[in-house]
């Protein structure tokens, strides 16, 4: 039996929890005790008495759940008071995002944990399946923040991206065909906006063009060219990803100069530390600031604004990983699955995520060799 405990989320407006009711149930059911933070489900409208009547237990507070049981889920990264919770014996499994965050590398690293990350997970495709659904999410609110954010009572130029008869619409420049950037050219087409699209993978690009039939416009990913789109862009999507590191900084200072004023941008890379060189991590009660005349939106925890449809979607991702750890325990788990073993960042007490060695110049050590030291 495994005692898996779930935490109430403590950042900055996040609403979301990392298992529901139903995730619970079925855990109980596999034979597992689940201790959940009295309140954790409120925010996504689960209430402790969904979760009792599931066949968990609500404890009164975090120091609880820490005390009591081996296997912690989460959804966004640790708190550093959380972080002082943590032991040697935990297993963590939640979204990290550590390539930003010294600080909550050496906390983590400190603590002797095993810290398993949602967003470094990958499947036989080599896609990433846990982090997939919140891009889905950000994609999508990236459209609605940016829409706003384009108001003038907000600091936009007043621009209405569906447009009306007789006058243009927006035009909405998306950086990265991945998940994020599909679902925010989704809702930008879907509003009657312009939409443009840019990555350097030319069959991302094919595929949007075939998939949208002439409703959108796909340019291949260079300085010039995203100089050229920035200078006519309403709103700018930053999408852009890779796995576990630092987003690229494709949009300078230089180029933001670029952009009309009242333009906004929204930089949803901003968990990896953003793609414009001017982006900085926000909140959702003070989510933008302007620099030279743009609008920015940075908020690191976006779909916590919509906690209910945000944890239905990465929970119905994430259960099968947490049964497989609780009934497996940690080093079968990962052994037995080629794909689940990336999401291994941090092990007793060594860096196991080469992107983040990078970004902060750590030593690293690959995921495989330290398996054999978990429990």
């Amino acid at each position: 039996m495994t005692t898996v405990g779930v935490l109430k989320e403590i950042k900055n407006h996040e609403y979301r929890v990392g298992l529901t009711p139903a995730g619970a149930r079925e855990l109980t059911e596999h034979g597992h005790d689940v201790l959940v933070q009295q309140g954790a489900g409120d925010g996504s409208g689960f209430s402790d008495d969904l979760y009792e009547r599931a066949g968990a237990r609500i404890v009164p507070d975090a120091e609880t759940v820490f005390e009591g049981a081996s296997l912690l889920i989460k959804v966004k990264e640790p708190q550093a008071q959380e972080r002082a919770l943590l032991k040697p014996h935990h297993v963590l499994f939640t979204f990290l995002h550590l390539a930003p965050d010294p600080d909550q590398t050496q906390d983590l690293l400190a603590s002797g944990a095993t810290c398993i990350a949602y967003e470094t997970v990958t499947d036989r495709h080599g896609s990433l399946p846990l982090l997939a659904p919140m891009s889905e999410v950000a994609g999508r609110l990236a459209i609605q923040a940016g829409a706003q954010a384009l108001e003038k009572v907000r600091g936009g130029r007043g621009v209405l991206l569906s447009g009306v008869p007789g006058v243009h619409p927006g035009n909405v420049v998306v950086i990265g065909g991945g998940v994020v950037g599909r679902n925010a050219a989704q809702l930008a087409v879907g509003l009657g906006a312009r939409v443009t699209v840019l990555d350097r993978s030319v069959p991302v690009l094919r595929e949007l063009d075939q998939h949208y039939r002439g409703l959108i416009t796909t340019l291949y990913s260079t300085r010039d060219a995203i100089e050229t789109v920035l200078a006519e862009a309403d709103l700018v999507v930053g999408a852009v990803l890779i796995p576990g590191a630092s987003a690229p900084r494709l949009i300078t200072r230089d180029l933001l100069g670029v952009m009309p004023d009242g333009s906004a941008l929204v930089d949803v890379a901003i968990d990896q530390g953003g793609c414009a060189e001017t982006s900085h991590p926000t909140t959702h009660d003070d989510p933008t600031y302007v620099v030279d005349g743009v609008v920015h939106y940075c908020v690191a925890n976006m779909p916590g604004a919509v906690a209910r449809t945000s944890t239905l979607a990465l929970t119905n991702a994430t259960l099968p990983y947490v049964v497989k750890l609780a009934d497996q325990g940690v080093r079968q788990a990962l052994q037995g699955d080629a794909g689940f073993l990336p999401g291994l960042n941090v092990a007793q007490g060594k860096l196991t995520c080469e992107g983040v060695a990078l970004a902060q110049d750590l030593e690293f050590i690959a995921p495989d060799r330290m398996l054999s030291k978990l429990g």
